[in-house]
């Protein structure tokens, strides 16, 4: 009996461990879906007044679109204008599926 609690408690520490380990790396896109995105997002509807630097993270859904996970910046304008210039539109060479990409933004004055 001893050894089957044992043998129990190793099998719960082995597998909570497999749960704990991150799948999904978080990676810096390519250079050819960066230029996609900046072309995307290459004139905004409202005016910036100041240089802004804006950390994005999404990922691609199975049918190639962009989904738009988190946008580093506490501007509403620019959130809403990421958002809608970038969630579910399809790019030319998407990256993998369900990976999670990190991509910075510097948005200038103009």
């Amino acid at each position: 009996m001893k050894k089957l609690k044992l043998f129990a408690l190793a099998l719960i520490i082995s597998t909570s461990s497999l749960f704990a380990i991150n799948v999904n790396s978080i990676e810096n896109p390519k250079s050819e879906i960066r230029t996609q995105i900046v072309k995307l997002l290459k004139s905004p509807d409202f005016k910036i007044e100041q240089e802004l630097n804006v950390t994005l993270t999404f990922t691609f859904s199975s049918e190639g679109e962009i989904v738009v996970l988190n946008v580093d910046s506490n501007d509403t304008q620019v959130l809403n204008f990421i958002r809608q210039h970038l969630n579910y539109h399809k790019i030319e060479n998407p990256g993998e599926k369900d990976k999670i990409y990190k991509m910075p933004l510097k948005m200038e004055v103009g």
